[in-house]
């Protein structure tokens, strides 16, 4: 269960540099840095790598000189950086310190870095002009001539790092304390003298050599930072724990004076109410999303706000890190600046940067790069466990274990009441938040993510309190809950008696969610299951061994941590699990990160935080009488639907430049009295008519169309309309329609509108025939331009498919001759004596076809649903019941792929015809086809052309095209004669050059399909490899209309057997243009046989087929009745559109599937 927060003695507002403005801008930061450089910020990267390697290098050669002999390449090679790596622990110290700082981003790190690079410069000069205290190779550990070669790359290296120091320096803002530096000297002198008295008192007790002698005491203090003098002896007077501990004394004196010397500036810390009123404000207007956003109002929090106040972030700094949690709150659209402005803040006091439980669109957010050009690393943390009222219920049978736990608690006699705060008296409220620490015990406190740290404050009113109590009234459970927007809540603290009943906490929350409806909550968010993806694997059936050893070793801890107990409590509710994420800037700083929010959770001891603990926390911080008041009508908000105008209009989209004009123009247009948008505008003819009154002057009409051009000629405007393919010029004369309508009209009217004219058919000065209008009524203002000349993008033109049929009417022709071909087929049916039917579109058993199904839910039920894939077993039960013939013009929906010839929503026809079978079937529908392309073109006839090629914009088959059009259309081909008829064996056979069968061996035919190139699944038996082959080397080759039938048995589950050909079914494809139309059936009216093969499909889905049919026992039982035989036939409506005009599926589709935009903050 989720733990209670924690008070701090820290204050919440953190604004050094800031100040404070109250209401809705809140506090904004100033003095704003320089524009970061990105080039910089790669060098800062690259220098910080080096120096915490080299810190590793240096400390890992000090535990070899104690433990025994050590190479000395790395000092040489690091020496070469001239980075002062020794093989002892001053230096390993001094290079982390440096290190340290230069992630922190310290200024002084970088000064010390050019420094140490200066100081390699000047010895390697020296060294090289023979004027250093040794010479060139001195020692013979490295040849002259390598030793030259080090010296002078010192030297370059050097200057390419003071060069990098240099450009960086924007990289580095932080600041030490004022007079840190006097600080850190004195420290270092006197820790530097009091080490070499104590040193050479050991030597003088050690050796008996005089004070005076101070020739060991060099030895000792050279010795001890791991350099020794060219021609030195080994040290053999004095013993070897004086050095070490003589390194000793000086690595904390180094330790203390750098530490010192590195500290950030002091920053003011001071929390302000109007700051919390800002961010509560922030939460009202933009909180639905962000189940964790009311826990940014904890008090122990700084804040930094973006420019003009529409986002905050929210963190504290611990240890060196300033760590966000959450999402940012406000407008994601401000997010960015807000994480910006956090990022600046963090650079400006030497903070690292660290967010832990942020959303995914939080995460992409912060990992979005800066203005430095750099974005932060993400990694998961865990998962919420989100609770949604519409689907949760106790009757499910996932739900057992809570119903039980449930029924336990009820038999206890325990009771849950569930209250606002702001409901219960001030000294109850105390009670339970006196109950709640009491329960904790000796339980470390924990919370910073998801916990509020304070309690029965009068600010908290809307949050919301759980009460279990025994049947004498004594409160043994409690939870409390914060706002998650209007329609949520998130928990905040969960508590029980050790003396409680089992299932009080499940009591508790089962009746919270009994009550959500009248409460007004939709989603309750539980707690955070840190790692649940290592639980959940090592779960599943086979888990490998290293997720096992994970779970195991995370298992072990849960004594400590309650992992696995948070999370096993959550699952058992069925949750929806919402991931979580930790944010880092890179890999040098995530063990910092990690240890700030151990710190910040309560997982690991704060030696430094001394403030109060539970949660009622300390009372040091209230809001003043005027700040409470803004606080209730906040809260009414929330509790209230959204009504507030000014929150709808902060909602809304960010409108450009043209659009605002566009909306001015509206108003204006409302001030005078004319609606933008009015309603009920009369009789009004299509434009077409305003065309043709053109041939008879001095007609009067009322017209609509769209304004597509303008010209103004002063007191005369010409305007140009449009509509579907019809175009139409309108004068438009001050003297006509008077001055004062001109002239709004001419001001407000924009490309686009759609305008109604009442005028008479006439010409313009220049002769043009035109409409003069005598008044012009805007019926649509357009708040969009839309861009006539300029729209060709097809992706564009696909996800706003209603622009694009404005900007290219020619679109809605393949629309129109859609709803013909839908309708001749209808009118066809009817006629032949068939009855149209309606069957249900949810479905409790996915079949009638092989495919994936799309879940859905029903929530009345609390059961799973599938969107039907097919309506053929319901229409199948209809024949049964003898309501026969019939078909069906249905959506069909099937979780597959959007290409040339598929859409995952598409319009099919599926007709069953008693007493038939599949020839009166192949019979039926060529004459229905040829019908259809008769209502198209006139007479039978079809633009053939393989629907799999490439095509041009436009590209359709027009009526009465012999030749290929000049946009490359196929041309009309006659198709009245009759069809070709062929076999799948003799074409397959055709297709791969020997004779093949379903009684070929399958090796035979696997070893066909590699030659060929056609992929095949492992469990595929030998029908189904020859259907394969079919699909990949028949199919889309064949162009002109074909009817290929004789399936095998295998893939055809619902199909009667053929009468004469053992292993094939009586099936058949009708293909055109390299494309199934259709498919016909003898339909299966055996149902032990049915049975037998609905099992076979069930066992393929419990091995994994997502396509495989399920057993559907009520069209089972049905078919066991009796079924007349019967035909069954089965076309896409769409691609029979698309045979017929020659198109793609997404032009014949109002609205194809467009795949979603990825929309970030």
């Amino acid at each position: 269960m989720r733990p209670a927060g924690r008070s701090s003695h820290r204050r919440v507002v953190n604004r050094s540099s800031q100040t404070a403005r109250p209401g809705k801008e809140g506090p904004v930061l100033s003095e704003p840095l320089e524009k970061p450089d990105p080039v910089g910020e790669r060098l800062a990267r690259w220098l910080t790598w080096i120096w915490t390697a080299a810190a590793v290098v240096a400390g890992a050669l000090w535990i070899l000189r104690i433990t025994g002999p050590f190479s000395v390449v790395p000092v040489v090679v690091f020496g070469a950086l001239n980075v002062p790596v020794t093989p002892s622990l001053v230096s390993a110290i001094l290079v982390a310190l440096v290190a340290a700082a230069l992630m922190r981003r310290m200024r002084l790190a970088l000064v010390a870095v050019a420094l140490f690079s200066a100081l390699g410069m000047v010895v390697s000069l020296l060294i090289l002009l023979d004027r250093w205290i040794w010479s060139l190779g001195a020692h013979g550990i490295l040849p002259y001539g390598v030793h030259v070669a080090l010296e002078i790359t010192g030297i370059l290296v050097g200057g390419l790092t003071l060069a990098a120091a240099v450009r960086a320096r924007r990289a580095f803002p932080a600041r030490t304390r004022p007079g840190a530096a006097w600080v850190a000297a004195a420290i270092a002198a006197v820790g530097v003298a009091a080490t070499m008295v104590l040193a050479q008192a050991m030597i003088v007790v050690s050796t008996g050599q005089s004070w005076l002698q101070l020739r060991e005491l060099r030895r000792v203090m050279w010795a001890a930072m791991g350099t020794h003098r060219g021609g030195w002896p080994h040290i053999d007077t004095v013993p070897p724990w004086i050095p070490e501990l003589t390194a000793v004394l000086l690595s904390s004196t180094l330790l203390v004076a750098v530490w010192s010397l590195l500290r950030a500036g002091r920053r003011t810390e001071r929390w302000t109410g109007d700051g919390e009123v800002a961010l509560r404000e922030l939460l009202a207007r933009w909180g639905e999303a962000n189940s964790l956003g009311w826990f940014a109002t904890r008090r122990d929090k700084e804040v930094v706000f973006a420019p003009g106040g529409q986002a905050a972030v929210t963190f504290r700094s611990i240890g060196g890190v300033s760590l966000a949690s959450g999402d940012p709150v406000g407008d994601p659209q401000a997010w960015p600046a807000a994480i910006g402005a956090w990022r600046t803040h963090a650079r400006r006091y030497g903070l690292l940067l660290g967010v832990i439980s942020a959303s995914e669109a939080g995460a992409r957010a912060y990992a979005s790069p800066g203005a430095d050009g750099a974005g932060l690393a993400v990694t998961a943390m865990g998962d919420e466990a989100v609770l949604h009222a519409d689907r949760f219920t106790l009757g499910s049978t996932g739900m057992t274990e809570v119903r039980r736990a449930v029924r336990r608690a009820r038999r206890d006699g325990l009771a849950v009441t569930v209250d606002r705060h702001g409901d219960l008296e001030p000294e109850d409220l105390a009670a339970l938040g006196a109950l709640a620490d009491q329960w904790r015990g000796g339980e470390p406190d924990r919370g910073f993510s998801m916990a509020l740290n304070r309690w029965g404050d009068p600010a908290d009113g809307t949050n919301l309190v759980v009460v279990a109590r025994t049947p004498s009234g004594e409160p043994v459970g409690l939870l409390s809950f914060v706002p998650w927007g209007r329609r949520g809540l998130s928990l905040d603290v969960m508590r029980r008696s050790p003396h409680a009943p089992n299932g009080t906490s499940e009591l508790m929350i089962a009746e919270l969610m009994r009550q959500a409806e009248q409460l007004g909550v939709a989603r309750v968010s539980l707690n955070f299951a840190m790692f649940r993806s290592v639980f959940a694997d090592a779960d599943r059936l086979g888990a490998g061994m290293l997720t096992r050893f994970n779970s195991g070793v995370l298992g072990r801890l849960d004594r400590f941590f309650q992992l696995e107990r948070l999370y096993r409590f959550n699952d058992k509710f069925h949750p929806e699990w919402v991931p979580r994420y930790a944010i880092y800037e890179n890999l040098l700083t995530l063990p910092r990160v990690a240890l700030a929010a151990g710190t910040a959770e309560g997982f690991v001891p704060d030696p430094w935080h001394r403030g109060g603990r539970g949660v009622q926390g300390h009372e040091e911080h209230r809001l003043n009488p005027e700040q409470l008041d803004q606080v209730h009508t906040i809260g009414q908000r929330l509790l209230e639907p959204a009504s507030d105008a000014s929150l709808l209009d902060g909602l809304g989209p960010r409108r450009t430049p043209e659009q605002q004009h566009r909306e001015q123009h509206a108003q204006r247009l409302a001030e005078a009295g004319r609606s933008p948008w009015p309603v009920g505008i009369g009789d009004v003819q299509p434009l077409s008519a305003g065309v043709a009154a053109l041939e008879a002057p001095g007609s009067e009409v009322r017209v609509s169309g769209r304004v597509r051009h303008r010209r103004d000629h002063g007191g005369v405007e010409f305007l140009t309309l449009s509509e579907g393919d019809a175009g139409l010029q309108v004068v438009l004369e001050r003297a006509a329609v008077g001055r004062d309508s001109f002239d709004l009209l001419t001001r407000t009217v924009d490309l686009g509108d759609i305008v109604v004219v009442d005028g008479v058919s006439g010409r313009s000065r220049n002769g043009t025939p035109s409409l003069l209008a005598r008044s012009l009524t805007v019926a649509a203002k357009s708040l969009r331009p839309v861009p006539f000349e300029a729209f060709e993008d097809p992706e564009s033109r696909s996800r706003q498919r209603s622009l694009d049929l404005v900007v290219h009417p020619d679109r809605l022709t393949l629309l129109h001759q859609r709803t013909t071909v839908i309708q001749t087929v209808r009118r066809f049916l009817l006629d032949a004596g068939l009855r149209e039917v309606e069957t249900p579109v949810l479905n409790t058993v996915h079949g009638g076809a092989s495919a994936r199904p799309f879940r859905t839910w029903i929530n009345a039920y609390g059961m799973g649903r599938s969107l039907r894939i097919a309506p053929e077993l319901y229409l199948k039960r209809l024949l049964v019941g003898g309501y026969g013939p019939l078909f069906e013009i249905a959506r069909n929906f099937r979780n597959e792929g959007a290409d040339a010839t598929h859409n995952p929503e598409f319009t099919a026809l599926e007709a069953y015809v008693p007493w038939g079978d599949y020839t009166s079937m192949r019979h039926l529908t060529e004459a229905m086809v040829k019908a259809a392309a008769t209502a198209l073109y006139g007479s039978p006839v079809l633009p053939l052309a393989d629907v799999h090629r490439e095509r041009t914009a436009g590209e359709t088959g027009r009526p009465g095209d012999t030749e290929p059009s000049e946009h490359g259309s196929p041309p009309l081909v006659d198709i009245s004669g009759p069809w070709r008829v062929r076999t799948v064996t003799e074409s397959v056979s055709e297709a791969v050059g020997q004779d093949v069968s379903v009684d070929t061996d399958i090796d035979v035919l696997l070893r066909i399909a590699r030659e060929h190139g056609v992929p095949v699944g492992p469990a595929m038996g030998p029908g189904a490899v020859l259907e394969e082959l079919y699909g990949e080397l028949v199919e889309p080759s064949t162009i002109e209309p074909t009817f290929y039938c004789d399936f095998p048995v295998e893939t055809s589950p619902l199909t009667a057997p053929h009468r004469s050909e053992p292993g094939l079914v009586e099936r058949w494809d009708l293909v055109i243009g390299g494309m199934e139309l259709g498919t016909a059936y003898s339909e299966m009216t055996d149902p032990l046989e049915q049975r037998r093969r609905f099992t076979q499909q069930s066992l393929k889905a419990a091995a994994g087929d997502p396509e495989a049919m399920e057993i559907d026992e009520d069209f089972l039982a049905a078919l066991e009745l009796g079924m007349p035989p019967t035909g069954g036939l089965g076309i896409g409506l769409d691609r029979l559109v698309m045979v017929l005009t020659g198109t793609t599926i997404r032009d014949v589709l109002a609205f194809p599937f467009v795949r979603p935009q990825q929309r970030t903050p």
